[in-house]
């Protein structure tokens, strides 16, 4: 089984910066791509920054320039840099991956962070 667990959510004031980070555990054998997605109240739920094994990354176009997508593969964890947030940031963050177990390439997500923008 693989779990992905995020940290680092939280309440900061507008213009703040935050780290979220993620790590995947369980029976992993290789992990491709690695995103975040966020849902903010009454919105559907939107990719914000996607990193692929190669390292490449994309962004979606409200955040470029402040957000910063990396991956550590030796501990199999993804971050996101927020700088200069604003309160439309506001939102429940999910991490996402495409991971091969022993078995077949399947998709998971993370349970949530909370990210509050607001002064």
């Amino acid at each position: 089984q693989v779990q992905l667990v995020e940290s680092g959510g939280g309440l900061v004031q507008p213009g703040g910066s935050l780290r979220l980070s993620c790590a995947a555990s369980g029976s992993i054998f290789v992990i491709n791509a690695m995103a975040w997605y966020r849902q903010a109240p009454g919105k559907q739920r939107e990719l914000v920054a996607r990193i692929r094994s190669g390292g490449s990354t994309n962004y979606v176009d409200s955040v470029k320039g402040r957000f910063t997508i990396s991956r550590d593969n030796a501990k199999n964890t993804v971050y996101l840099q927020m700088n200069s947030l604003k309160p439309e940031d506001t939102a429940v963050y999910y991490c996402h991956a495409d991971i091969y177990t022993d078995y077949a390439l399947d998709s998971y997500w993370g349970q949530g962070t909370q990210v509050i923008v607001s002064s």
